[in-house]
Formats: structure tokens, sequence, C-alpha cells
């Protein structure tokens, strides 16, 4: 007799698509010698799903679109199509407040380091899962700990890789010390965003902060979104690196993802940020955020 402990673990009726078809979630499968499983060679993104629409569709897209590119994958079907998949999937899983995420690796060869000759088919992973945006809203009413961490990922951080070693591992010391997030310090001392988010914070004379684009740092599509919704509210966004010290005795910090919104942080390595609770301009940027996001929502 099978015993399949993970089936057993998953919501009855769960779906997930892979190369072309739709299947039970536990079914879902890719080829043993598959590029992501093997290599890392492989692009991810995570979609917000909220009232049943995929919030900030296009960004993530353009973003998707831009990092296979980086690395010379193709990507596996035209954007339209790509997107009645994902409203398909949603509609399969009966998502009306969840995330989905979607994987493209460059696909199933021999395995060998360097990039093959003859391309294969790119392997595309989605699958779609509920999730608790109210714990999202309690940690952002209550704010959380932060932690810094050594950056130990590789240099072309603004591709969106599965390759998440060192991000995993930050993010566990971080919980084992009772922290939600980690921050990461580069080489110059300076922070450079969190292993799973955009780090930001209302400096000394009340300007909000956060790491100006590079390699260093993945271009995440809810910093493009508070940017733009700070910009129409006329609250200018400074981009520039900051230090961990400087971030200890800013007005306010927060974090942002888009399972996170905009989310407040109450403490750094220990060190309470302000009073210690939510701040006036981290609960406007979430205001301004979630409003723009629900303008632009996805049908």
């Amino acid at each position: 007799m099978k015993h399949d402990h993970w089936n057993s673990r998953q919501p009855s009726g769960r779906f997930a698509y892979v190369n072309g078809r739709y299947v039970p979630h536990g079914d879902g499968a890719v080829h043993i010698e598959d590029r992501g499983l093997q290599l890392g060679d492989a692009i991810y993104e995570v979609f917000a799903v909220r009232g049943s629409r995929l919030r900030d569709e296009e960004g993530h897209l353009d973003r998707l679109e831009r990092s296979v590119g980086e690395i010379g994958i193709a990507m596996p079907m035209a954007r339209a199509a790509l997107k009645l998949v994902m409203r398909e999937l949603v509609r399969r899983n009966h998502i009306r407040e969840g995330l989905l995420y979607l994987q493209v690796s460059r696909g199933a060869v021999k395995r060998d380091h360097p990039i093959p000759a003859s391309v294969p088919r790119p392997t595309l992973i989605l699958t779609a899962r509920p999730y608790d945006f109210d714990a999202a809203e309690a940690r952002a009413a209550n704010g959380v700990a932060v932690v810094t961490k050594p950056d130990h990922r590789w240099g072309r951080c603004d591709i969106k890789t599965t390759q998440l070693l060192a991000n995993l591992l930050a993010k566990t010391e971080a919980r084992k010390v009772g922290a939600y997030e980690a921050w990461l310090v580069d080489d110059e001392g300076l922070v450079t965003e969190g292993a799973s988010t955009t780090a930001w914070i209302v400096d000394k004379d009340g300007h909000v902060v956060t790491r100006q684009l590079s390699n260093a740092i993945l271009p995440g599509v809810t910093r493009r979104v508070i940017m733009e919704a700070a910009a129409e509210a006329q609250m200018p966004i400074v981009e520039r690196a900051f230090t961990p010290d400087e971030a200890k005795s800013a007005r306010e910090a927060f974090i942002s993802s888009a399972g996170n919104f905009a989310t407040p942080i109450a403490s750094i390595d220990g060190v309470t940020i302000g009073d210690g609770r939510p701040g006036p301009l981290s609960r406007r940027i979430a205001e301004l955020y979630k409003a723009m996001s629900a303008r632009q929502a996805a049908p």
C-alpha cells in the first residue's frame, strides 16, 4: 500500500498547474533532471490575491520577463495566455484571499553546469493557496521585530531567482530569536534589504528612505507601488543606503512585500524604534499602498 504523507496533508480539491496541465496539487511533479530542481536555474514570482483578484499583476509579470531575460530563459507562454492560466488556477482553488506562486525553470536536460546549447522547453509551475491577510494586518497593527545578519547572497539580487539558501538561513536565524525578519547588511556595513522584504526607514528629518535600485537588491513590486502611491500623495521618498545604526535611531521603520504590504518595525536587534508602536508615516504609507493596489487589481 502506498503511503503518501505529503499528499495526505493537502487540502481537498487543491490544484496546481504544471507544463500545460491542471493537476491535483499532490500529484504535481517535474522531471528529476529539471535544472530548477538540481541547479536552482529558475525564476519565481508571488502574487497576492485579494477578493479573488490578482494584485499588482502587471508589475510582477514585468519583473518575471526581466528576470528570465537576464539569465536567458524563454517565457513559457505569451503574457495574455499566462494571465488566463493564473485566473483559472485561482478559480479552481476557490481562492478569495491568498497567494499565487509562479516558477519558470530552464527545463529538464542531462545534468551539466553550463547552459545547454540545445535549449530545452522551460518548465512552468503554478500553485495557489489561501493566505491569512488578517494575520498580516495584526502584524502591521503591532509592529514586528527585525534582526540584522550579514548579506551572503550572490551578486545579482535584482534577479528573482529560486536560489534562496542565504535568505532562508538568515530568516531561520531571525525566527530562532523571536524576530519576524532579518535585514541583510553588506560588506560596507549598509542595509541591503530583508531576507524576503524591502527595508524602509523614516529618518530623523522625517524623510521616508529606502535603498536605491541596483544589483544588490530585488526591485520589489510592492516597493514600486508604494513609491507611485507616495508620489501621487506628494510624499517624497529618498532612495539611498543606510546603516543599521541609523535605522535603530530612526523615527520609524517598516518592511514591504506582497504578503506584508507596509508592516511597521517595533525593534531592530532588540533596540526599540521610536516608541515601539507603528508610526504615522508607516501607517499612511500602508493606506496609500492598499488604495492604489486595489485600484490596479486585475479583474
